[in-house]
């Protein structure tokens, strides 16, 4: 294979991993937020959104690895 195969599927890794770390990390943040009345209340919706989507990157991000790692 090509070496530019594994440099996208290593950028499509890292950009996974990063956009569901941030959108786990603003889901914990509003949560607290709200908790200490620094904000008003999230919305239960949006709140699985985020995590919802949180976690299915990081998992994306676990399965782009793997396949990155089947093209050596």
């Amino acid at each position: 294979m090509p070496s530019i195969f594994k440099a996208l599927a290593s950028i499509t890794v890292w950009v996974l991993f990063i956009f569901g770390f941030l959108a786990l990390l603003s889901a914990f943040v509003r949560i607290i937020g709200a908790g200490t009345g620094v904000s008003e209340a999230p919305e239960l919706g949006l709140m699985s959104a985020y995590f919802g989507y949180g976690v299915s990157s990081l998992f994306l991000s676990v399965v782009a690895m793997k396949l990155r790692k089947m093209l050596e």
